[in-house]
């Protein structure tokens, strides 16, 4: 006797051996039950679910005469009757399988519905069943839409799909559907114990797991695999063989990626690419194992105890518990989102190895700034009395700072008794106070003045003012003044950007701090854009980054994310600045910007949008269709025009 594959062996004859899809079970036996009858089903689902062997075992259900042949319609049928055994053997007349992927034409389907006018000759109903059904032509559905509508008594349809959305509405209006699940991979594995253990096949459940994750939830694709692996390991199946049957990736090269990753060990994660490389280990099978352990992580971190009773069969279950441990878990989601996304760049490479050393080093690159940056940074705030002096780093203590006053420029007051003073060009800052930075004298630049006393100490009334004013002088002060020059720099990001933003706060469309720097270097920038000079991460390191003085021959810029702080994009933009007659050398600090060309343009967009919704908002039309008909103006809709 020839060997029978384990797929149609194994193939379940009634609805209790049916394995994953109760939902349908339930309803198709509670309908035999109580013979609440459909006339035609639909059945959807991927490969390898059941759906040809529930149409099948329907049929046997409608048809069985029971094993003393006085049996009727149930959801148990016998197996050993005629119309049983005729059935599964495939020679039983009254029920008819079409292939619709063969047999798509109007004149097959009329052939086909030319026997409903024939009563059936065996069974107690005849079954028409189209496999495939989405693949028939407009014409075959529009032929058999009236007859599937209003069969004959005796007459059953079954239709079978993988894509219904092919199929057209009015055939799914006129049928009762059921959707086959893909089956979970526990449950195929559980099929495949019990199957293996009826063939006396030792295996190992690691094999197992493979195989079952394998299968993508078909039963069928398992049982096939199975078949093959049994094949493969010479009778036997254990996780080795099985793992080089597939080409799945040895779980440790996996761990110690994501370990090597978690640590920003680039030199291991090449070292194990390498070993990849050189055993013949598939890129797209390492990044879907990942895949599935950083998921597994992610459990861990969310919800440790559900994750712990999940995988507690897991031989790596320690290890990934550790891994989830180590890595933060924003960097998890994260190495997620990019093994998941990767997969589609390794068809793109010509090398699949190097797309997947580029997947796995981007982690690195947009790697998350270390938190303590900018936090460990002190902020000083104006205070109020003795406490008000604010000695810049460098300086002498006992010696009061000079004030400074240039564009968009805010610093700090000297503490000292009160006294007169005239102050000229100084700049009226934000009406709240806040908080400011010391500017060290040492790192000052761009010069500019400002008319003060030498060493005057402030009145007690208003500390800041926008025109020249006379205050009394008291008797015996020294009235004496001298214009003390000082190189200015800008000082960094106003103290209104350090504060925690309140909720609901738009921080983009925030009015950045001009200063000269930045309108200077926002002119420089805007001509590198309209010259098409900088491109991609250039054009960002521009545009996001501040100017923050101008050395001769240096220039140093800020910028808030580290990934802009390439050595060959800063050496880019320097080129591109030559292009303007600028030979210079660019620095790049971290840190928050105040004024660069990105926020301008944001603000100058908010404001022309703003205009727009002003001047929607005032036109009468608008008004009275607001007024008139509780008419409202759809968040978002309005866009303004350059």
């Amino acid at each position: 006797m020839s060997y029978v594959v384990l797929a149609r062996k194994y193939r379940p004859r009634n609805f209790s051996e049916m394995v994953g899809q109760e939902h349908v079970v339930q309803a198709l036996s509670n309908a035999l039950t109580t013979q609440r009858l459909h006339h035609a089903y639909l059945f959807t689902g991927t490969r390898g679910v059941g759906k040809t062997t529930v149409s099948r075992i329907l049929a046997k259900s409608l048809n069985c005469l029971g094993a003393d042949g006085q049996g009727g319609i149930t959801a148990e049928p016998c197996g050993v009757c005629q119309a049983c055994t005729d059935i599964d053997s495939g020679r039983f007349v009254d029920y008819t399988e079409l292939d619709a992927a063969s047999n798509r034409g109007v004149d097959e389907v009329q052939a086909l519905l030319e026997q409903a006018v024939y009563k059936p000759v065996q069974g107690r109903f005849k079954v028409f069943m189209i496999d495939e059904v989405h693949m028939l032509t407009n014409t075959a559905f529009n032929a058999m839409l009236k007859t599937l509508e209003e069969p004959p008594e005796y007459l059953k349809f079954v239709l079978a799909t993988t894509d219904p959305q092919k199929v057209p509405v009015t055939v799914l209006s006129r049928c009762l559907q059921f959707n086959l699940r893909p089956m979970a991979p526990e449950t195929v594995l559980e099929h495949l114990q019990q199957v293996l253990q009826s063939e006396d096949v030792p295996a190992d459940h690691q094999a197992l797991r493979l195989i079952s994750r394998a299968a993508r939830g078909s039963m069928r694709d398992a049982l096939s695999l199975t078949d093959q692996a049994i094949a493969f390991g010479g009778g036997r199946l254990d996780e080795a063989t099985v793992r080089q049957m597939l080409g799945a990736v040895d779980r440790s090269y996996v761990l110690r990626l994501i370990d090597a990753l978690a640590r920003a060990d680039g030199a291991t994660v090449l070292d194990t690419i390498d070993s990849l490389r050189i055993n013949g280990l598939n890129a797209a099978s390492t990044l879907e194992e990942m895949t599935g352990v950083l998921q597994r992580m992610a459990v861990l971190q969310a919800v440790p105890a559900r994750a712990n009773a999940q995988d507690i069969d897991d031989p790596d279950a320690e290890e990934i518990a550790r891994l989830a441990q180590s890595l933060p878990a924003d960097e998890t989601q994260l190495l997620y989102s990019l093994c998941l996304h990767g997969r589609a760049e390794l068809g793109l490479a010509p090398d699949e190895y190097a797309a997947l050393t580029m997947v796995l080093l981007r982690l690195l690159a947009f790697k998350p700034a270390t938190r303590a940056t900018g936090a460990a940074a002190e902020k000083k705030t104006l205070k109020t009395g003795a406490e008000a002096q604010v000695v810049p780093s460098g300086a002498d203590p006992a010696r009061p700072s000079a004030l400074v006053a240039g564009p968009a420029v805010h610093a700090a007051r000297p503490a000292a008794p009160p006294a007169p003073v005239a102050a000229t060009s100084v700049v009226r800052p934000e009406p709240a106070l806040a908080p400011v930075r010391p500017i060290p004298i040492a790192q000052v630049k761009a010069p500019q003045t400002a008319t003060l006393p030498a060493e005057s100490p402030e009145p007690d009334g208003p500390p800041w003012v926008d025109e020249p004013e006379e205050l009394p002088i008291d008797e015996g002060v020294q009235t004496s003044r001298r214009v003390v020059e000082i190189p200015v720099r800008d000082p960094g990001p106003s103290s209104r950007l350090d504060r925690p933003r309140e909720p609901g706060e738009a921080a983009a469309v925030a009015e950045p701090v001009r200063s000269a720097e930045g309108d200077f270097w926002f002119d420089a920038v805007m001509q590198l854009l309209r010259a098409e000079a900088v491109t991609a991460l250039v054009r960002e390191l521009a545009l996001q980054s501040q100017l923050v003085a101008r050395d001769p021959g240096q220039w140093l810029l800020r910028a808030e994310r580290e990934s802009l702080n390439q050595g060959n994009t800063r050496e880019r933009l320097a080129a591109a600045l030559l292009t303007l007659g600028h030979e210079v050398r660019l620095t790049v600090e971290i840190g928050r910007v105040s004024d660069s060309p990105a926020l301008r343009v944001a603000a100058e967009n908010a404001r022309r949008q703003r205009e727009a919704e002003a001047q929607i908002l005032a036109d009468p039309f608008v008004q009275a269709m607001m007024r008139d008909f509780g008419g409202k103006i759809v968040p978002g809709s309005l866009k303004a025009t350059a």
